[in-house]
């Protein structure tokens, strides 16, 4: 039965959910605002140790040859998005399952991990910051796609993410995207998730801002009634909360997260490749899912085949 978007919450839940954002508040944010879930990882010292390749060489990438040059990749990834990708406001630490993805890739290619610039990137900018050379290459929940392969070029896929519905505790009308009609959903403007309710769902009343941490902070505070994106992000937004915040539904599409790389760098892309099918055969891939992602709850996948596509 669908009800109408909740006023006020009633006495106990309101004196709950204050209680819930004074102490978020204290703890700290993702991205620094009252409501968002704290920060929360996997410790320094358990993550895994990736080794360097020696006289690594790829001088058909302009891409790698800059890099080399510089010192270190910049790598373009997301800072609120719990086990995944995730900023600590309190040390600028970036830790998580793509965090790691992007370490061992560096020390595939020849270059210390520990020299990695990381840069945030929104959902929205992320062709741009491959396409400009702000970037080298981008790890950040990047589902692959065919419009997205006309703009930049992807390495993998590393992991196999499907959408789904996060929503509160208290909220049991909401069991699939079905039920989205005259409620308030919120996603990341320019994502995958936000065009296919746009798209597939347009009775719902959509809402987007730049980072899902915002979309969360707007749900526990009963702005609005769920927040959509791949079910690997909103797990770990549910494991931080789990007596606020849960998933529902089964997830309602297949996302292939890539690396993202310039469109044209096929050397570039074909050596993350080779690397990404090294990392899992020698089990880096599992243990870096482990000490990251893992820590939700989630037993670690099989990793998907990689597609070789030809060269642009």
């Amino acid at each position: 039965m669908r009800r109408t978007p909740p006023g006020p919450p009633r006495p106990a839940l309101r004196k709950a959910a204050a209680l819930l954002l004074a102490a978020l508040a204290l703890l700290g944010s993702a991205c620094g605002k009252e409501g968002s879930p704290p920060v929360k990882g996997p410790a320094p010292g358990a993550l895994p140790h990736y080794a360097l390749a020696t006289d690594f060489r790829l001088p058909d990438s302009p891409t790698w040859e800059r890099a080399k040059r510089r010192g270190h990749f910049t790598v373009g990834v997301k800072e609120d998005q719990p086990y995944l990708g995730e900023k600590d406001p309190a040390t600028g630490t970036y830790a998580g399952f793509d965090i790691e993805i992007a370490r061992m890739m560096s020390a595939s290619l020849g270059l210390d991990p520990a020299t990695i610039r990381f840069r945030t990137i929104a959902s929205a900018n992320r062709e741009t910051a491959l396409q400009n050379g702000q970037i080298d290459y981008y790890v950040g929940t990047y589902t692959i796609n065919d419009n997205r392969k006309k703009l930049v070029g992807f390495a993998g896929p590393y992991y196999l993410a499907g959408q789904g519905l996060l929503v509160r505790t208290d909220e049991n009308d909401i069991h699939g995207p079905q039920d989205l009609a005259g409620r308030r959903v919120c996603s990341a403007a320019g994502s995958t998730p936000y065009q296919r309710i746009q798209k597939d769902y347009p009775k719902a009343t959509l809402v987007a801002y730049d980072t899902y941490s915002v979309c969360v902070d707007n749900l526990l505070t009963y702005q609005v009634d769920a927040v959509t994106t791949d079910d690997a992000i909103l797990i770990g937004y549910a494991a931080k909360v789990p007596e606020e915040l849960k998933v529902v539904g089964k997830p309602f599409s297949r996302e292939p997260y890539g690396i993202g790389v310039p469109r044209g760098d096929d050397a570039l892309r074909f050596a993350l490749d080779d690397a990404l099918a090294a990392r899992e055969e020698d089990g880096d891939w599992k243990a870096a899912y482990q000490a990251t992602l893992g820590l939700s709850g989630v037993p670690a996948p099989e990793p998907p085949a990689i597609d070789r596509y030809p060269a642009s």
